[in-house]
């Protein structure tokens, strides 16, 4: 797979978003705030996103996880881009989409309660911008 600029444009504020699902620190409300901002701002709904987690960041930061003494204050933008960005390029693999979702399964514990906290959140964003829009575009 042969990403474009846009394509690669797109996914970094997204790769640099999870990459705090897995710093060793528990992340605070305005930090789930940000993410999910970051989120909505995207091209991606929330199935894609957890997708480029799954397939992109995951394989680059699970390690991070599993760290008696993790990185806690944030990964470095350039090294996490090129190493999440090749991971994208492995996309198409059957492979890697394999390794990596049965990899993900056994870990995805980890980072669980994470993905509820932005999932209740995206609900709620959307309850209130589906009624504002209809009101202002009807």
């Amino acid at each position: 797979m042969n990403p474009t600029e846009t394509d690669i444009a797109n996914r970094k504020p997204i790769w640099e978003a999870l990459s705090k699902f897995y710093l060793d620190t528990e992340l605070q409300e305005e930090d789930f705030k940000e993410i999910c901002k970051t989120f909505h701002k995207s091209p991606y709904d929330l199935e894609e996103i957890m997708d480029i987690d799954r397939y992109e960041v995951f394989p680059v930061l699970q390690m991070n996880l599993l760290s008696v003494a993790g990185e806690w204050e944030g990964f470095d933008k350039d090294w996490l881009f090129s190493k999440c960005q090749k991971n994208y390029k492995k996309r198409t693999s059957r492979l890697f989409k394999f390794w990596y979702r049965a990899n993900n399964r056994l870990w995805y514990w980890m980072k669980k309660d994470y993905w509820e906290r932005v999932k209740k959140r995206n609900e709620k964003m959307h309850q209130y911008i589906k009624p504002f829009l209809h009101h202002f575009l009807w």
